[in-house]
């Protein structure tokens, strides 16, 4: 069903991983969306083109970095001139690191800040006018099961995450006699790139084997002993775009396997 027919939608960090999955659902319900991520020219292309005609949808791309705010601002302007005024908008770009906290490289403490926490502020800050104006938006923070819970080794994700939940919290007040809703999808763990480049990295920290890893860390909590899927991430925030999900807000969601419950 095209529940989103005429609406406008920005996702960042969609170009792979749960972004993708987000912009395909929300574009096969109809809304035109406005890609946004790193990667090669021609593979996003690609994207652009297959996403528009599977789904008969206008797809744009804006490569903006999210760390730096003069660009988010352009990626906004550039939505409104070709597809239109923002009514969606998907906080996802993310990016990890993974150290001990007193060898953890100030400049990536810096860089996730930005991106992870920082990016979802200066987004929300240039389309919530708009949104206010026509009485109806959506926003949607790819927050982490990280949100609510820690892990070792993870400072400044944990950190930015947990500060997803709360301006979520914020935002949703803020918007809640405007039409407006806002919520933290909070997944467990997902297959993307971002998680597969971890892998490595949390070996060496915990001294064991990749498998080990899959395993006994990044499963271990999730009851279903099952990544979660970035088909089930879209399916979750397009219905949280829809009119029956106009009472959800200002919470957070996870899908995490049953993490969060023990």
């Amino acid at each position: 069903m095209r529940t989103l027919d005429g609406k406008v939608a920005i996702v960042t960090g969609s170009t792979s991983g749960i972004g993708l999955g987000i912009a395909e659902a929300l574009s096969a319900s109809g809304a035109k969306v406005m890609l946004n991520g790193f990667g090669d020219k021609g593979e996003i292309e690609a994207i652009q083109k297959r996403l528009a005609a599977d789904h008969s949808v206008k797809i744009g791309y804006h490569g903006a970095d999210m760390s730096k705010p003069e660009q988010i601002a352009d990626l906004v302007a550039k939505t409104r001139t070709t597809l239109g005024s923002v009514d969606i908008l998907v906080n996802n770009a993310g990016i990890q690191h993974v150290a001990p906290i007193e060898e953890f490289p100030i400049a990536k403490w810096d860089a996730i800040i930005a991106i992870n926490l920082s990016s979802a502020f200066h987004l929300t800050r240039e389309t919530f006018s708009e949104m206010k104006a026509r009485k109806w938006g959506r926003i949607i923070n790819v927050a982490s099961a990280h949100a609510l819970v820690a892990s070792p080794f993870k400072s400044a994700y944990v950190a930015a995450k947990h500060g997803v939940l709360g301006l979520t919290k914020t935002i949703a007040l803020e918007g809640a006699e405007h039409g407006i809703t806002c919520n933290a999808i909070c997944p467990g763990y997902v297959l993307t790139p971002l998680v597969e480049k971890q892998i490595p990295d949390t070996a060496k920290a915990r001294g064991i084997s990749e498998e080990a890893v899959i395993r006994d860390v990044l499963l271990a909590a999730q009851a279903t002993k099952q990544f979660v899927t970035t088909a089930q991430l879209g399916a979750l925030a397009a219905f949280l775009c829809t009119d029956s999900a106009a009472q959800i807000t200002g919470t957070s969601l996870p899908m995490d396997g049953g993490w969060t419950a023990h």
